[in-house]
């Protein structure tokens, strides 16, 4: 199905994330509504083409200015720091449970037959050392996580009452250009890069042992833009990532070679709720919604490493 005409909501189009998913439908002749509060996004990061409603999804008033026809939300707004949830859970949730709702509401009004929502791995909690498939038991270790899988049962129910398709990508590490530098309690690869960057040098609250699974934006765009025609019967939830366990001392690795640099990580304290390691099974993905991760951390690590510099990221 082609995306030409056809109009999308994509939340936080300011964002990351959101971002790219915009840029690539525009791309592909879709017309994009977006709405975003503007917390940790830059209105800058916008595209043109889209229209742009600011403010918080998680309101009702806001999203009632959204109109329609929509033929699909892609839910990507919302606080993303499993860190920073454990600051303010009551607003975490408003965040990333009450704006799901909301959406949800607003979408079947407006005649949306997809929603495709951010999901994460943290809903995944401590598991052990192999690749975590969708069918493992969730233990979130942090209200953000809680929050996440909290929205993945409102699709589920969503779905079988009212019959709106969803599909759920719970994103791993997600990394590249455009992501928030300025933002030091989310997104390992922009925090390590930052300090390297602002500082020379590369601290690390936990273990260098520690293991992530790190996919481009690039490859979770897609994963997005192909989630809106893929087949759905049944709510969907599905691993976005590539596969490959890394561990944290690999990935400052890739860092300091990209960047020229030398210098030895500091490592001392921890992050609440931290897991000590996730990495993806990716089955699911490429027989649900025909998509696999193409970017490898060692190609798309010096591209986000030039982005930096050529920015003059601050």
């Amino acid at each position: 199905m082609s995306h030409a005409g056809r109009r999308y909501l994509v939340t936080g189009a300011a964002g990351f994330i959101g971002g790219a998913v915009a840029r690539s439908l525009v791309a592909a002749g879709a017309r994009v509504v977006t709405v975003d509060n503007l917390s940790t996004g830059f209105r800058e990061s916008v595209p043109d083409e889209v229209e742009f409603i600011q403010g918080d999804c998680a309101d009702r008033s806001v999203v009632a200015r959204v109109s329609g026809p929509i033929d699909a939300v892609l839910h990507i707004a919302g606080q993303s720091s499993g860190e920073i949830s454990f600051e303010d859970p009551i607003r975490d949730l408003q965040w990333n449970v009450q704006s799901t709702l909301a959406l949800l509401e607003r979408g079947a009004s407006l005649g949306c037959r997809r929603f495709v929502y951010a999901s994460s791995m943290s809903v995944y909690g401590d598991q052990p050392d192999a690749p975590v498939a969708e069918t493992a038991d969730c233990r979130p270790n942090s209200f953000y996580g809680v929050g996440k899988l909290a929205s993945e049962h409102d699709l589920r129910i969503w779905q079988r009452q009212y019959g709106m398709e969803t599909v759920a990508l719970r994103l791993f590490n997600v990394y590249g250009p455009g992501q928030n530098m300025g933002n030091m309690r989310q997104g390992m690869v922009s925090i390590f890069l930052a300090q390297l960057v602002r500082e020379g040098r590369i601290h690390v609250k936990g273990s260098l042992d520690r293991f992530r699974d790190f996919v481009h934006v690039s490859d979770v765009s897609n994963a997005f833009v192909r989630s809106i025609n893929a087949p759905a019967a049944r709510p969907v939830v599905v691993n976005v990532g590539t596969g490959v366990r890394t561990t944290v001392r690999e990935l400052i690795s890739e860092l300091l070679i990209a960047s020229d640099s030398a210098v030895p990580p500091e490592s001392h304290g921890s992050t609440p709720g931290d897991a000590h390691g996730l990495f993806a099974d990716v089955g699911l993905a490429q027989s649900a919604i025909g998509w696999k991760a193409t970017v490898a951390l060692r190609d798309g690590v010096p591209g986000m490493v030039e982005w930096a510099r050529r920015e003059r990221v601050p």
